[in-house]
């Protein structure tokens, strides 16, 4: 500090320090006023009384904890025997507690402050819904018996982490509303229900391992190209695709390896303004059944049949002159 510096601007201090003080404020500012879970509260909110595992005791086997504005649920360690816990629409950031819980079938901590889904392995969970949090990764998740997860409308960028053979019993992952730019990472074999509506969205990546795979909803992305679809998706029979940016209604071609695609949803992109983008879908997937909500009929099935032999026949002609081209300019 120069001897020229006056008293009163030793007191504000630098620019920089400022700034830093300022958001060590608001840090403080976002806190919560602790709220524990309290042995009064777990009193009033335990219910269902069920025979423990050696049937010889009974125990409380569900807590409902919803909206208590609880920044802390410690006191549930020593309750071992809950089963269906709901901490929905709290202030809590840690979970951590969860896994004293070995018995643990059913979990929801939607609305809550947690940056990660992050617990010790629980080896009963079935479902866990972690929704509407500030999580920002997949990593953590490895519960051997999870069926269902729920992670909607969080600040997810990217997949990782998800162990097809730990996760191999995990058939829905939700992950509406969350910052993916990708379906890369999503690698699981024995998954049939995708959702991944109203994320960013660009690129199909990864979709070749998933096998099982029924239903897969990816509106409101910015999808330009539907490059990425595989034939070993053989379980496919349903992809929604609304609200996207796919513009080529020649992007329908991507589609024709995907065997048993039954229902496809392209409204409110700019190729499905085409008049013809109804007969285009069914020339590129002869078995699909519904576009959008409209059926096809006979003379859908009809006027596709003849457009497609139209079609072979001029490909077979323009064929057959290029060969006679080519044979004279040999000549």
């Amino acid at each position: 500090m120069s001897e020229t510096e006056t008293d009163a601007e030793r007191e504000a201090g630098s620019p920089i320090e400022d700034e830093v003080q300022e958001e060590e404020d608001e840090e403080k500012e976002e806190q919560p006023e602790p709220k524990p879970l309290t042995t009064e509260i777990l009193a009033e909110s335990l219910s269902l009384l069920c025979k423990t595992g050696n049937s010889l005791s009974h125990a409380y086997v569900r807590v409902d904890l919803r909206d208590r504005e609880l920044t802390d649920i410690n006191a549930l360690r020593p309750f071992v025997h809950l089963r269906y816990v709901d901490i929905s629409g709290n202030m809590i950031q840690d979970i951590s507690p969860l896994a004293n819980l070995s018995q643990l079938l059913w979990v929801s901590a939607e609305g809550n402050n947690l940056s990660s889904a992050q617990v010790e392995e629980l080896p009963f969970l079935q479902v866990a819904n972690f929704a509407r949090n500030s999580i920002r990764d997949t990593e953590g998740i490895f519960h051997p018996l999870l069926e269902t997860i729920n992670l909607n409308h969080n600040q997810i960028r990217e997949v990782t982490g998800l162990d097809p053979i730990k996760l191999s019993r995990l058939h829905t992952l939700e992950l509406r509303g969350n910052l993916l730019e990708s379906t890369r990472g999503i690698i699981l074999p024995n998954l049939h229900h995708l959702y991944l509506a109203a994320n960013t969205i660009s690129r199909l990546e990864d979709l070749d391992t998933l096998t099982s795979l029924q239903t897969l909803h990816l509106r409101e992305n910015h999808i330009e190209t539907l490059r990425g679809f595989s034939p070993t998706m053989v379980a496919l029979q349903y992809i929604n695709l609304r609200s996207n940016l796919i513009v080529e209604i020649s992007e329908l071609k991507h589609l024709e390896c995907v065997p048993n695609l039954r229902a496809l949803v392209l409204a409110d992109n700019p190729c499905s303004e085409e008049d013809s983008h109804r007969l285009e879908a069914l020339l590129a997937v002869p078995g699909l059944e519904r576009l959008d909500k409209d059926n096809f009929g006979i003379d859908d099935r009809a006027e596709a049949a003849s457009t497609r032999k139209q079609r072979e026949e001029e490909a077979a002609e323009k064929a057959a002159k290029d060969q006679d081209i080519e044979g004279m300019d040999k000549t």
